[in-house]
């Protein structure tokens, strides 16, 4: 067994007997410490004192007590024995032995305790990644271990430095309340890159918290990076075609966005986003007034920008009604250009209308003005012929017999 500085000799039943000032011992196996200075046979004149996990303070040992309720105790030769060291014998031994010369002897020892866990193992790994999508590697596990030691991630043989943007690593520790032994979890999140190696291979290892302990390696997990597919142009299909419906009917909007994995789907009515779960399907039942408006969806997707579909007009219509022409879409202003030209049409209307009319009226003054005047103009023509025949037949009395 290798000391934190110094050799430790195995001797059988008795463990380790040490000299040196800090000492590393395993949990559950006995551990000497030797007094140096002390005689070798009894009579002898020493004592240990023990500031420990098991002590609230310093507490003394000597050869002539007993045993310390079998966690340690003086063996013949002056040494102390521990014969199962835990957790709580972690502190400070001290000896002084006094020769049969009358000579002096301080030993101080400081003494630590390790475990060394079972083989890490990375539990729920994934089975592959997408580029430019943040994604759970796995998570390494390490337990039994003491002290805590520490969790490392590898990719392709070299350490993984977290970052905060593509590489995160969520640690948590627990300590058993019994034992007092360690379990750690390391969670691995990466973003790979587009374009990148596209069959990284991932691994986990254990570092002790003592020196001088070899790491502790998990088998690599090799994973597949899918390179994402182009997000299409989002589409909003109405029924029924146009978005006209009687009053009380259904309407059903679908938001077809294909990609990989499936974005999320969010609806817009006039503007304004409705507080509705994602789903890629809306269902307005028993339409009423406050449905009427325009509708568009938003696809979001982790490696693309939020893209937006056309607007499409919900509108109520009264029974027999036709709606607007199937699968038109709704564009700002046209319900207003159409208004517009209706109005100017009607008016338009209206003035031939009046024209037509006045023209009409015109006429028939035009007509009336003209008969008098040609009433005068007859009378003057019958005058003219009454006063020429007036004097003809005066003549034709005078030259009578």
């Amino acid at each position: 067994m290798v000391a934190a500085g110094a050799w430790v000799l195995v001797l059988g039943l008795w463990g380790a007997v040490v000299g040196d000032r800090n000492i590393t011992a395993r949990i559950g196996k006995p551990l000497v410490l030797n007094c140096k200075g002390a005689p070798k046979k009894p009579p002898q004149q020493l004592e240990w004192k023990l500031n420990t996990g098991r002590t609230e303070a310093w507490k003394v040992l000597s050869p002539q007590g007993g045993p310390w309720d079998s966690v340690a105790r003086v063996l013949p030769n002056g040494s102390l024995l521990l014969p199962a060291v835990g957790i709580q014998d972690e502190g400070t031994f001290r000896c002084r032995a006094t020769s049969r010369h009358g000579k002096e002897t301080k030993s101080n020892y400081r003494v630590r305790v390790y475990q060394i866990p079972g083989k890490p193992e990375i539990v729920d790994p994934a089975s592959e990644l997408m580029a430019g999508v943040p994604s759970k590697v796995g998570t390494c596990v390490s337990e039994g271990g003491y002290p805590a030691g520490t969790l490392s991630w590898h990719l392709d043989g070299k350490t993984l430095t977290p970052d905060g943007k593509g590489v995160s690593v969520k640690e948590e520790t627990r300590r058993h309340p019994e034992t007092g032994l360690f379990t750690l979890h390391s969670e691995l999140m990466v973003t790979p890159a587009q374009g990148g190696a596209p069959h990284p291979s991932f691994s986990c290892s254990f570092s002790p918290g003592l020196p001088r302990r070899r790491a502790l390696h998990t088998a690599p997990i090799q994973l597949s990076v899918l390179e994402p597919v182009p997000l299409e142009e989002v589409q909003l299909v109405v029924e029924p075609e146009g978005g006209a419906v009687a009053p009380g009917g259904t309407v059903t909007l679908t938001c077809e966005a294909p990609a990989q994995p499936p974005p999320q789907i969010h609806w817009i009515k006039d503007g304004m986003p409705l507080p509705l779960p994602t789903s890629p399907v809306l269902l307005l039942p028993e339409v009423g007034p406050e449905d009427q408006g325009t509708y568009s969806c938003v696809a979001t997707h982790p490696s693309h920008r939020p893209q937006e579909s056309r607007a499409v007009s919900i509108s109520i219509t009264e029974t027999g009604e036709e709606g607007p022409t199937a699968g038109s879409v709704a564009e700002p202003g046209l319900g207003t250009l159409a208004l517009a030209l209706g109005i100017l049409g009607g008016l338009g209307t209206a003035a031939l209308l009046i024209g037509v009319i006045v023209w009409h009226r015109r006429q028939r003054r035009g007509e009336e003005r003209k008969a008098p005047e040609n009433q005068e103009e007859e009378e003057e023509e019958r005058a003219e012929l009454n006063q020429q025949e007036e004097p003809e037949a005066a003549e034709s009395s005078a030259g009578g017999p």
